[in-house]
């Protein structure tokens, strides 16, 4: 095995650093985080508790960042002066210690690089996401909520605070749909990479004769709509229809007539809310939801008319983006940027940095590593 050549390895990390801190700009973070210090100390903050929630929010993902990419530059002297240790007392143990820092060291500041690229106008925004079983009965109904459980552990992994929406129970087992926030900045950009149709290969654990079985859930991710936003939608251009909120157990939801479901009539598109314990609360948040995908709606329109102009009708995304494979081999495999892992439990369990890193990138038009 090669030797590693430090110097250059350090050089190349200095270089992305410096690359990282010109699209950051520490200084406007700093000016930021100052603004937002100053509105966080404010008597009345927590009149509005959702304005409230925002600003702690932002304060503190502002303040994540900056401290990120202050201690970058003290890492990497560490690591230099680590090497220089080990080079002086030709010292194999500190060398070695060098070389798992530099891989880390490394990791990490690639991941920092990422969320450079995430510079879309909603990139920024918190994010809604729709998990709909697909093709394959009560086995999709089964992976949809495999989905929904992957997608909250990895955000819990992150300390994003989620709340889930809504949720349809199939009649066996899973979910026909549901329908959650993540509440953190940058969770639409970060997610926006894993709509698509997803696909999982296993043996049925329904069918009694042990046969594999291949299923598909689609994933929506759109961003958090905000008043800034302008989407006004005429009260006569929605259909309300209000019905009891169904599912397991027995919640106090299920005693009313609190579940809303609101129907754009020009678009066709239908949003229900049950997870809330009023009327009010679930409507509000579905006109919120609502607002949000036709948002999204009025960007694809755009972005296909700009493409028709232009004359490019390549298709950016396949209907089939990622394989989950637990029979007859263990594997997990995006096919658009070919990254892969060999466990799928860890996977399921929230573990999906590595796929959204390697989709943005991917989609940015860069590569996986």
């Amino acid at each position: 095995m090669a030797a590693t050549d430090f110097p250059a390895e350090i050089s190349a990390l200095r270089t992305t650093l410096g690359t990282i801190r010109a699209v950051s700009d520490p200084e406007a973070l700093r000016r930021r985080i100052a603004e937002l210090s100053d509105q966080a100390s404010a008597p009345d903050l927590w009149d509005d508790t959702d304005a409230a929630q925002k600003v702690t929010s932002e304060l503190s993902h502002a303040q994540s960042e900056l401290e990120r990419l202050e201690t970058f530059e003290q890492r990497i002297e560490d690591l230099e002066t680590l090497v220089e240790m080990a080079v002086e007392e030709s010292d194999a143990d500190t060398l070695a210690d060098a070389e798992a820092e530099l891989e880390t060291v490394r990791k990490d500041l690639g991941a920092l690089e990422v969320r450079t690229l995430l510079n879309g106008e909603y990139d920024a925004r918190e994010a809604v996401v729709t998990i709909r079983a697909g093709a394959g009965g009560v086995d999709a109904a089964d992976f949809a909520e495999m989905l929904l459980r992957m997608y909250l552990r990895w955000a819990e992994r992150h300390g994003y605070p989620t709340a889930v929406l809504d949720t349809s129970y199939a009649e066996e087992a899973g979910l026909k749909s549901a329908t959650f926030e993540v509440k953190a900045p940058y969770a639409f950009g970060t997610l926006s990479v894993e709509a698509g149709t997803h696909r999982l290969v296993r043996i049925s654990p329904f069918d009694n004769q042990g046969r594999r079985q291949t299923s598909f859930a689609a994933v929506e991710v759109i961003p958090l709509i905000e008043q800034t936003d302008h989407i006004d939608i005429p009260e006569n251009e929605i259909k309300v229809d209000v019905f009891r909120s169904s599912g397991p157990g027995g919640q106090s939801v299920n005693t009313t007539d609190s579940a809303v479901r609101l129907t754009h009539i020009p678009t066709g598109t239908v949003v229900s809310m049950q997870n809330e314990k009023s009327q009010i609360q679930n409507r509000a948040a579905a006109l919120r939801v609502l607002q949000s995908r036709l948002l999204l709606l009025r960007q694809a329109e755009e972005r296909a008319t700009q493409k028709e102009l232009a004359g490019d009708i390549k298709a950016s995304w396949g209907d089939q983006m990622r394989s989950y494979v637990l029979q007859p081999y263990q594997m997990v495999k995006d096919l658009r940027t070919e990254h892969e892992v060999g466990n799928p439990s860890s996977v399921f369990d929230g573990d999906i940095d590595g796929f959204i890193e390697a989709g943005i990138r991917w989609r940015r038009g860069g590569t996986e590593n």
